[in-house]
């Protein structure tokens, strides 16, 4: 009997040893530094920064290539507006015709455009869709909407634009070096006649506007799309 006592004594240690050491190894582990995982030290992109990388690289054609083969549709036409966009699930289904001097398909869904608008001499604003993979013009047509003031207005945009597109285009790089995605003919809110340059910035995808008076060449505002 009385080595049963002593077993069991000892098995009693044994057991409050083994809690005491678990209670220990808990405390330790509690008092040691949690372990974490690096944060990213790249910042995740916008919706629409993630979209200008993806649509920016596939375009192939610049902007002043695009926008010389669209004046070429419209004789003694002149650029008013260039867009770099995506194609439009209803390409094919969109009022206008296979370009006259080299009609082709047009690109598939999603595949990057250049949107041009051309004027004619008397006013006449001529949409030009321009693929900006290959170059090749897929769809032209007259703007079938204007009206007499709506010409008069155009024509008289562009008499009193002594700055062409190629000029603002160098005034707004040479602020910011990237890809041209964007030119428009315009007034600004002081009814200021502007060119409208869009700039990509391929190192972090934001896009920077620039209003370049049409008149002068002189940069008139800056602004920085982040988003």
């Amino acid at each position: 009997m009385r080595s049963v006592a002593v077993l069991c004594a000892l098995g009693g240690s044994t057991l409050l040893l083994a809690a005491c050491g678990n209670a220990e190894t808990d405390e330790a582990s509690a008092a040691a530094p949690a372990q974490t995982t690096p944060a990213a030290t790249s910042p995740s992109l916008s919706e629409d920064q993630a979209e200008r990388k993806d649509l920016v690289p596939k375009a192939k054609v610049s902007w002043d290539k695009a926008a010389a083969t669209a004046v070429k549709e419209v004789p003694r036409g002149k650029l008013t507006h260039l867009e770099l966009k995506r194609t439009p699930r209803d390409a094919t289904e969109t009022p206008g015709s296979p370009s006259p001097s080299t009609p082709n398909p047009a690109p598939s869904p999603g595949a990057p455009e250049w949107a041009a608008e051309v004027a004619a001499e008397d006013g006449t604003i001529h949409r030009v869709d321009i693929d900006a993979v290959n170059g090749k013009v897929f769809r032209t047509q007259a703007d079938p909407d204007q009206d007499a003031d709506d010409k008069r207005e155009i024509t008289d945009r562009l008499g009193n634009a002594r700055q062409s597109p190629e000029q603002a285009v160098r005034a707004a790089t040479g602020r910011t070096k990237g890809t041209v995605t964007g030119v428009e003919l315009d007034e600004n809110d002081d009814r200021r006649l502007i060119w409208s340059i869009d700039v990509v910035t391929t190192d972090n995808w934001n896009k920077t506007t620039y209003d370049v008076d049409a008149s002068n060449g002189r940069v008139l505002r800056e602004h920085v799309d982040r988003d």
